[in-house]
C-alpha cells in the first residue's frame, strides 16, 4: 500500500490529523516507538497501552505487516502471553499482541493489570 493509499484510508475513517499526517512512515515509527517503550518499562497504564496497541491494528488493517516483522519480534519476546485478551480488537481476534502484557511492567500498568486480573500483585 502506498503512503497516499494509507493517508486516504486514515482520513476517510476519521482517524487522528497526526496520523493521516505521518501516513505509513508514521504508524511504523509509532509502533518503533512503542516497542521502545515497552523495552525500556512503559511508564503509562493500562488504557495509554491500549491505545498504543490500536496501532499495530491499524497497521495489520493495512496489511503492513511485513514492514514491523522485526519490531513484532522484539515485541513477543517481552510478553508474558495471556489466556485472555488484554484488549479486544473484533478485526484480529487471535492478534498476538493482544494477549500478552510486559514481563517488565511496573508502576501503573503493573498496578492496572493487577487491578484488572491479568497480574498478581
Amino acid at each position: 500500500m502506498t503512503d497516499a493509499e494509507v493517508k486516504t484510508f486514515l482520513k476517510e475513517n476519521g482517524f487522528p490529523d497526526h496520523l493521516v499526517k505521518g501516513g505509513k512512515q508514521g504508524l511504523i515509527e509509532k509502533w518503533s516507538h512503542f516497542v521502545a517503550a515497552v523495552e525500556t518499562g512503559y511508564r503509562f497504564g493500562l488504557e495509554d497501552y491500549r491505545n498504543d496497541l490500536d496501532i499495530r491494528a491499524i497497521i495489520s488493517t493495512l496489511g503492513l505487516q511485513s514492514e514491523v516483522e522485526e519490531l513484532d519480534q522484539r515485541f513477543r519476546r517481552l510478553l508474558v502471553f495471556t489466556e485472555e485478551s488484554i484488549w479486544d480488537c473484533d478485526d484480529f481476534p487471535d492478534a498476538f499482541w493482544l494477549y500478552g502484557y510486559p514481563r517488565n511492567a511496573k508502576g501503573d500498568l503493573k498496578d492496572d493489570l493487577v487491578n484488572e486480573g491479568f497480574l498478581v500483585g
